[in-house]
């Protein structure tokens, strides 16, 4: 007797725009999510410290700290700070962007400037820039030089690493098919590899900025008299935590207009690449 076994039926999900993968969106879902996200931190802090659970040294209340973020606008020119942290940051990050991104697309492209650059970038990179901190001041003194010495080091390796990356990732028929059409190096080089990298070099250098940000207050604790992160610590001396979230907030503001800001220049300049990617 023949037994007949019948294959099971393939189980299928039903459509889900919640959890469509790389599917469309709706955009005021988008918006609805990210609201939730920003309101329910915001609504526990609330709850937490207008509740007593805590005391306003270890948690102030939201209005303490507006109250707080007023005061330094009005009587301690905060602006002052938060312009002059900006320009540490541009000037840090800038350098590393020139300096990081070419290294980058050089160690990507080819084999020998790869073995150059991988065992330097790979060996400092893990090393704390903090470590450096007593070498940058012997070097070069305790001015600005130093402040921006120090952010450019905590994000030019990391551009380079990633930029690399984004290279090997280009096709090898899209290279091949660039020398039978009669190619040089240069051109593949400049014609090929620099514009398909580019979407991916705005993308490292959005992810990379946030570090440029993080190492601002290490930077600004070299005989700084001004700056958000001179204020942070100024404020946290004192056990003054209403000022020092006021503080904290201003750089996640000025963070996430910069993020939006580089993902509109990456919509407009590279309006071929898949605009989907976030991180």
């Amino acid at each position: 007797m023949t037994q007949v076994f019948s294959q099971p039926r393939k189980r299928y999900l039903p459509p889900s725009t919640f959890w469509s993968l790389r599917q469309g969106f709706p955009q005021w879902l988008r918006l609805f999510l990210s609201a939730i996200a920003l309101a329910l931190p915001l609504l526990l802090w609330a709850l937490i410290s207008y509740s007593g659970l805590t005391t306003p040294v270890f948690l102030p209340t939201p209005t303490a700290v507006i109250d707080a973020g007023i005061r330094m606008f009005t009587e301690e020119d905060l602006h002052l700070d938060i312009i002059a942290s900006s320009l540490r940051v541009a000037a840090g990050f800038l350098v590393a962007a020139f300096v990081g991104v070419p290294i980058g697309i050089l160690m990507g492209t080819f084999y020998s400037m790869e073995s150059l650059f991988s065992p330097i970038v790979g060996t400092v990179r893990y090393m704390p820039v903090v470590a450096f901190v007593p070498l940058i001041i012997i070097w070069v003194g305790l001015g600005e030089a130093a402040k921006v010495l120090i952010i450019f080091l905590g994000v030019v390796l990391y551009n380079a690493m990633m930029v690399a990356d984004a290279v090997k990732f280009i096709p090898d028929e899209m290279l091949n098919v660039a020398y039978t059409l009669g190619s040089n190096r240069r051109e593949v080089l400049f014609r090929v590899i620099v514009p398909a990298t580019f979407p991916s070099v705005l993308d490292t250098l959005r992810v990379n900025i946030s570090g440029a940000w993080n190492y601002l207050v290490i930077a600004e604790l070299i005989a700084s008299q001004n700056g958000l992160g001179y204020r942070i610590v100024q404020s946290q001396r004192f056990l003054q935590t209403d000022k020092v979230l006021f503080a904290i907030a201003i750089i996640g503001v000025i963070g996430l207009l910069i993020d939006y800001g580089l993902k509109l220049l990456s919509k407009a300049s590279t309006p071929w690449a898949d605009q989907t990617r976030s991180y």
